[in-house]
């Protein structure tokens, strides 16, 4: 695991200070930022890979288009293209994309406090294999039925597809 630092906020999404990340997953703290962003095809189906078995958190798990700490000292903005092309091989200045929301622990019972992005693409990613393993194109009911069946999901990504897909 990367253990950068990442600005703790305050309920208005203020910078309070900073710790170390393992620092802030040991003590279970929710007031840090991440990025998270979907693709979304013509069909109107998510591109949702699969976590690999060596991760640290929900090893092996269905996950978001893609996701990542938002590092100390970075904007939303700065971390969501840095992870889009540490993840996804995508520049965000060449490929448009949109903010869907911003989301915070307390108002929508997310991880963290998190802004969530979307690109509209119908080609698959060249993804890096150090993040994620398989992946599949599904529309959020094939999603929610899959859970059903047993599918495991990162933590947020059922959440996240309800409030913007559903």
């Amino acid at each position: 695991m990367n253990d950068e630092y990442l600005d703790l906020v305050n309920e208005k999404d203020e910078v309070i200070g900073r710790k170390l990340r393992s620092e802030v997953y040991a003590e279970g703290l929710s007031n840090f930022r991440v990025v998270n962003a979907f693709l979304v095809n013509s069909e109107g189906k998510l591109w949702l890979p699969r976590r690999g078995a060596h991760k640290r958190i929900f090893p092996s798990c269905l996950d978001m288009s893609m996701g990542g700490h938002v590092e100390s000292g970075e904007s939303y903005e700065v971390s969501f293209k840095r992870e889009l092309s540490e993840e996804l091989n995508i520049d965000a200045d060449k490929t448009p994309w949109k903010l869907l929301g911003h989301l915070t622990p307390e108002k929508d019972g997310v991880a963290a406090f998190m802004n969530v992005y979307e690109i509209r693409t119908d080609q698959a990613p060249n993804y890096n294999p150090d993040d994620y393993t398989e992946y599949f194109w599904m529309t959020p009911q094939e999603l929610f039925e899959s859970i059903e069946k047993g599918e495991k999901t990162k933590g947020d990504l059922p959440k996240l597809v309800k409030i913007f897909y559903l």
